[in-house]
């Protein structure tokens, strides 16, 4: 388990079917410049990367930024789930998170 599979926005990127084939999650790749954030797509990421986050959890303006809010204020139920995961890291730290989203069968779960 590593940080590096929670996604920016608070997907477990781990449990996604993409994950070790078409997509290489959000971090992937910049630290060792394989990647160039330049060409990415993602604020969210971006901001993220810049500032050296592993996630939005550890930025001090999450609460009023308005690229997460908006992105986690989407009707799909999912989007509920990664801000969920947001707030469970700020809360209890990553340790706690991976450990309980090791168990998930998705990029999302239920917390114990």
């Amino acid at each position: 388990m590593s940080v590096t599979e929670t996604g920016c926005c608070g997907a477990y990127c781990k449990t996604c079917p993409e994950y070790n084939s078409n997509c290489k999650g959000c971090k992937t790749g910049y630290a060792d410049g394989s990647r160039d954030i330049k060409k990415a797509r993602c604020r969210i990421k971006v901001c993220c990367i810049n500032n050296n986050f592993s996630s939005c959890a550890d930025c001090e303006k999450f609460e009023t930024c308005e690229i997460i809010q908006q992105f986690h204020n989407k009707s799909s139920y999912k989007y509920q789930k990664y801000k969920e995961a947001i707030l469970f890291i700020r809360e209890h730290g990553y340790a706690d998170f991976l450990n309980i989203a090791n168990t998930w069968k998705r990029q999302y779960g239920k917390y114990k």
